[in-house]
């Protein structure tokens, strides 16, 4: 996936200035940065949510926006929030399924890869925020696209749902696919990531390996206040 001298603007507000970046396949990057940096108007510029005004976005190393079935080209995470909660969550992704030209069968595989079967009958307005995210995950898992992007797909679970995410992205990783992950948890990021991006103001102010991003600093989270100017 390429991201090259991507802007975006939302009304009159620049909030991302040229942003350059690239996830190769069986790498997983973190993106991080404070609220409002624009990591998660990043993501959505990707998904083909909010438009670019300059700059180009490959995926796969073609326009998702050309793709008959984008689902199997990127998988998407974003937020927990954007389902029907009288839906249960098996209509959700026999829906989304539908929608997207892939095999019904993918809807049982993927539940079962999240650990929602048990779950799959109920109303989704029952379920607790931990499994949304796993929702949320089956559904970018769907289509067994080769890139994916999540953002912040930790909040809400607990400490094995962290566990079980951290070896999901390992596996997808080591399928060889490219995986873009916004977080703010700086232990996960140090344990799994391959690489670190940091968007401040809408720009990257780092792009390193987590390994070289951290030389010369206590921790990672040291290094990412020195990289947004916040140093102690």
């Amino acid at each position: 996936m390429g991201i090259d001298r991507v802007s975006v603007r939302l009304g009159h507000r620049e909030v991302l200035s040229e942003v350059t970046l690239t996830v190769g396949r069986g790498e997983i990057v973190y993106l991080l940065g404070r609220n409002g940096a624009g990591k998660s108007t990043l993501l959505r510029a990707i998904a083909g949510i909010v438009p670019v005004c300059s700059g180009a976005i490959t995926v796969n190393g073609g326009d998702l926006a050309r793709s008959a079935r984008p689902l199997t080209e990127l998988g998407t995470h974003l937020h927990p929030d954007g389902f029907h909660p009288g839906h249960t969550g098996v209509r959700h992704l026999r829906w989304l399924a539908t929608a997207s030209g892939i095999d019904q069968k993918r809807v049982r595989a993927v539940l079962d890869d999240v650990g929602l079967t048990q779950a799959a009958g109920e109303r989704i307005s029952g379920y607790s925020l931990g499994m949304r995210q796993r929702l949320g995950i089956a559904g970018a898992l769907l289509g067994d696209a080769p890139t994916l992007i999540l953002d912040e797909p930790l909040n809400g679970l607990d400490i094995m749902g962290i566990r079980w995410v951290r070896e999901m992205l390992a596996g997808l990783a080591a399928e060889g696919r490219a995986v873009l992950v916004a977080s703010h948890l700086f232990d996960e990021v140090a344990r799994s990531g391959h690489r670190v991006v940091v968007v401040d103001g809408g720009t990257v102010v780092a792009d390193a390996t987590v390994g070289e991003f951290i030389t010369g600093h206590s921790s990672l989270e040291d290094a990412y206040l020195t990289a947004v100017g916040q140093s102690r």
